[in-house]
């Protein structure tokens, strides 16, 4: 294996297509692992267990993405400022930010859990779950909720393990994580009739198993970075970067919590419990191919970083402006999913004939303006990625704050449960020209042209 300053090199000489496909390939992996776990699982009960089940499973979504919020606020933060200190050869800084790191995930983990079980059967109701779909909620996550520490240990230091240099180490533990989720939801809901808290038992196994494998990774001594004892411990100062940058998208992800409770709730009031459960059925297409251009982001995370701390903008600009075509290539082809087989993909989840037609309505009303979504994701993730964290959370919290709720709000009093699907384009158009604005006016400051 090469030494860390060949591929530290790498940054600053080899063409950027290699290295975008080099460390985006890995980070795609990594970051859809858990879009595919509730994909995996999704499908698993809607074919095992019913229907209802689906739905119950969906209002769990936003207590989902909250505890990845914490994987994000920490993960993310951290491999950013990894990559700065590493493109300014301070590797001391380097552990000094992993110690601060494993530190801050096991708090704000245990932080979650603590929550979430204390006030469980509050938070599904207020998601919008019925006495029909909350036992089905419940069961999940009263085994799900506990395993998160595992989650977060995983997504936190698994990115930090492709920031310092080992991206293709971190897509194959990530995989290795995805294949054992699956085998096992299988065999335990098939095979075992365990219903859905065998999903989740299979969830809390594979993500164990894979935080063992990422830990074990820093304690080698063939780790260019690794855990050294006098640096496990909180540094505030470090704790202050770490959170300044992790903090756009941990609120991204706060956000689409509140996004995602009130449209349970809106489509509980305008078309029952089958619609949330369309809703589910739609989310595991657009996550999935959110998490694609996410990925693309984090690979395009450490090139950027590492440039910008080297004072290289050319390539900066390079990077933006290919991260930019890919991704609106990656939500294309998400759009004609949605537009030209949704009824194959609602069958996938189901065989409920009401709940195949509500999906395919949702499916090609709220996903009709997916491609324009990439530009505006990574626009924000390179702004976040050279250090300017108010302009990366406002333009992650502006779609969803500023825009879908009001929406989600005013649309479905016109056009019922349709409206509530409309609010998703309307709020996708309005982000996306905002952003557009955003990066034109600082084009100067960085270089750039945009793309």
């Amino acid at each position: 294996m090469k030494n860390f300053e060949d591929k530290a090199k790498a940054f600053e000489t080899e063409k950027i297509s290699r290295l975008l496909y080099k460390y985006s390939l890995p980070a795609i992996v990594g970051i859809m692992v858990n879009a595919i776990y509730n994909i995996v699982d999704r499908i698993f009960i809607g074919q095992g267990v019913g229907s209802l089940a689906i739905s119950g499973l969906a209002i769990t979504f936003p207590i989902v993405i909250l505890q990845a919020a914490f994987g994000m606020l920490i993960g993310i933060g951290a491999s950013t400022r990894i990559s700065i200190a590493l493109g300014q050869k301070d590797k001391e800084k380097a552990e000094r930010i992993l110690g601060t790191s494993i530190i801050l995930s096991v708090f704000f983990s245990l932080l979650f859990i603590s929550s979430a079980f204390y006030w469980l059967d509050d938070i599904l109701r207020w998601f919008g779950g019925t006495e029909k779909t909350i036992p089905f909620a419940r069961e999940y996550m009263q085994i799900l909720i506990p395993g998160s520490i595992f989650s977060t240990l995983t997504y936190s230091f698994n990115n930090m393990m492709r920031s310092s240099g080992y991206p293709t180490k971190a897509m194959m533990v990530m995989l290795i994580s995805a294949v054992l989720n699956a085998i096992l939801a299988a065999l335990f809901i098939f095979v075992f009739h365990w219903g859905i808290r065998g999903a989740a038992i299979a969830t809390v196994i594979a993500m164990f198993t894979t935080s063992v494998v990422v830990m074990h990774h820093y304690c080698s001594k063939s780790s260019y970075i690794r855990f050294h004892m006098k640096y496990i411990r909180l540094d505030m100062d470090i704790a202050k970067h770490i959170i300044s940058i992790g903090l756009s998208p941990f609120l991204m992800n706060v956000a689409s919590c509140m996004v995602n409770v009130i449209l349970n709730n809106a489509l509980l009031k305008h078309g029952g419990e089958l619609a949330i459960g369309a809703n589910g059925v739609i989310n595991s297409l657009g996550v999935l191919v959110v998490m694609g251009v996410i990925g693309f982001c984090q690979g395009m995370q450490p090139i950027i970083g590492y440039n910008f701390g080297a004072g290289n903008r050319q390539r900066m600009k390079q990077t933006l402006s290919l991260t930019i075509r890919v991704a609106s290539l990656v939500t294309l082809c998400g759009f004609a999913m949605a537009m030209f087989i949704p009824k194959q993909i609602a069958m996938a989840f189901t065989t409920d004939p009401k709940l195949i037609e509500l999906s395919v309505l949702g499916l090609r009303t709220s996903l009709l303006l997916m491609p324009i979504i990439g530009f505006q994701i990574v626009t924000s993730s390179f702004f976040q990625s050279i250090g300017m964290v108010k302009v990366s959370i406002f333009l992650s919290l502006s779609r969803q704050v500023l825009f879908l709720i009001p929406l989600i709000l005013f649309l479905p009093n016109f056009f019922g449960l349709k409206g509530v699907w409309m609010a998703t384009p309307f709020a996708d158009f309005i982000s996306a020209t905002l952003t557009l604005c955003i990066l034109y006016y600082n084009r100067k400051l960085f270089a750039l042209q945009t793309a």
